[in-house]
């Protein structure tokens, strides 16, 4: 191996520290104790360092999106896989997706609620946004009903399942009753 590819596999494998620790602590503390200099002090770099990587606080809740939208897709693929039909194939894609959106907070956060710098919906989206619209759509776009455009259907759909993680989270809505939405959800929107 080259000195310049071990320098490569190195500054990649900080970069992945970087975002693991601003994960965790995310997770665990909420954004807000997200700060260069916490995450110089937990990985045990200096800000400096940080700062060849990623140009502050945005760039690394970006980083975190991008690695949250990544994972999501997976979920929802293999959710979707092991379902037999259209009706189990959307209802696994509903329940992954507010499952993945209650397990990681801060991720989904990342993702969708802060400011990460990232393009949503325009040409520049970066790869793995577009791969989890991707996996929300190869199942929604059977279900979306004649005469009815299959990406407009599954931007809906997903609203509707956002708008019950986020209203789920912020104890607006009743835990008890989040089956019975995900079934209404699916019986009311999706053409089986």
């Amino acid at each position: 191996m080259s000195v310049q590819e071990r320098k490569e596999r190195e500054r990649a494998a900080r970069e992945r520290l970087i975002v693991a620790t601003a994960r965790e602590l995310a997770e665990k503390q909420g954004w807000d104790a997200v700060t260069t200099r916490r995450l110089a002090e937990r990985i045990e770099y200096s800000q400096p360092v940080l700062y060849s990587h990623f140009r502050g606080k945005r760039e690394i809740i970006g980083a975190v999106a991008l690695e949250g939208a990544a994972e999501m897709a997976v979920a929802l693929r293999a959710a979707t896989a092991a379902a037999h039909g259209p009706r189990p194939r959307v209802t696994a894609l509903a329940r992954t997706y507010l499952d993945f959106a209650e397990r990681n907070p801060a991720v989904y956060d990342a993702m969708f609620r802060l400011d990460g710098g990232l393009a949503f919906a325009a040409e520049d989206t970066p790869e793995p946004l577009k791969d989890a619209f991707a996996a929300l759509l190869e199942s929604l776009g059977e279900v979306a009903g004649d005469g009815v455009h299959p990406g407009l259907f599954t931007e809906v759909f997903w609203a509707s399942l956002h708008g019950l993680a986020t209203l789920t989270r912020a104890g607006r809505l009743p835990p008890a009753e989040a089956e019975r939405r995900v079934e209404l959800l699916v019986d009311r929107l999706a053409v089986l």
